[in-house]
């Protein structure tokens, strides 16, 4: 069984920059696609970034485009999310996931999720 554990969020003032990690453990990172989620009240889930299991590959939704980078250390079971120029509206709640790998679509594994709060 994978585990997921987000950390690194926090309160921050907008055009502040926060760096989310997820640790993973109970299995073999080096396979799995992973993707950075978020969630705010009151609004559906939302995948923000994601990388293949090799770190090759990456998407970003248009909302992070430029401001956010996803990257991973298969080395230490880690993915990142560097978040740079915040804003009152990436508040949310953060949530790591991993794919068995590339090729299935599914998130199987979530971790608990970690808030992160903009003021303006």
């Amino acid at each position: 069984q994978v585990q997921l554990v987000e950390s690194g969020g926090g309160l921050v003032q907008a055009g502040g920059s926060l760096r989310l990690s997820c640790a993973a453990s109970g299995g073999t990172f080096s396979v799995y696609a992973m993707g950075w989620f978020r969630q705010a009240p009151g609004k559906d889930r939302e995948c923000v970034a994601r990388i293949s299991a090799s770190g090759m590959t990456t998407y970003y939704a248009d909302s992070v485009k430029g401001r956010f980078t996803i990257s991973r250390d298969n080395a230490k079971n880690t993915v990142y999310l560097q978040m740079n120029s915040l804003k009152p509206e990436d508040t949310a709640v953060y949530y790591c996931a991993a794919r068995r790998n590339d090729y299935v679509i599914k998130y199987d594994y979530w971790g608990q999720g970690t808030q992160v709060t903009v003021s303006s």
